[in-house]
């Protein structure tokens, strides 16, 4: 017995924009992360602003992991290659399993559309931990908007549905 692919399950979504200038009334990056969802009938049910801190962003995003409400994680900001950037070195060491595609997909779009070689500065990734899939994108509205809609969005009912899959006994 072959599982069908779910499409009935509106995706809930957590986001986390890291930065230490930015508040949630200045935040352009994470508000345009939970418009471009909304837009796709994803439903945003957490939304914080946190410093460039590793412990504060471990906080945060290991809560938003354990509850069940939540099917996706995207964090913004914090991936460059300056000191303050440790977005990924908090969330990182939770992936269960990587994505490496998203990060090479993105570095290649951007390349190829937007930034030149400037790309292989970005250090943004995706994993996945308990069921759900975490994205860890730069903080400019340009990198958003590029993740959102050439990569995440098209494919985040599969990847729901990927990691909802139960397996038969048997099989």
């Amino acid at each position: 017995m072959s599982e069908s692919f779910q499409t009935d399950h509106q995706v809930r979504m957590a986001v986390l924009t890291v930065s230490d200038t930015r508040t949630k009334e200045t935040d352009t990056g994470g508000q345009l992360v939970q418009r471009l969802a909304r837009n796709e009938g994803l439903e945003i049910v957490e939304y914080d602003v946190v410093e460039d801190d590793i412990a504060a962003i471990r906080v945060i995003v290991s809560d938003w992991l354990e509850k069940d409400r939540i099917d996706v994680v995207i964090t913004t900001g914090g991936t460059g290659i300056a000191k303050r950037d440790v977005t990924l070195e908090a969330v990182k060491p939770f992936f269960e399993k990587e994505i490496d595609g998203f990060g090479e997909l993105f570095r290649y779009v951007s390349f190829s559309e937007d930034i030149g070689t400037k790309a292989l500065l970005s250090r943004a990734a995706a994993g996945v931990v308990n069921d759900k899939a975490i994205f860890v994108l730069p903080g400019s509205r340009g990198a958003v908007k590029l993740a959102m809609e050439r990569l995440i969005l098209p494919e985040i009912q599969h990847i729901y549905s990927e990691l909802n899959k139960h397996h038969q006994p048997g099989f």
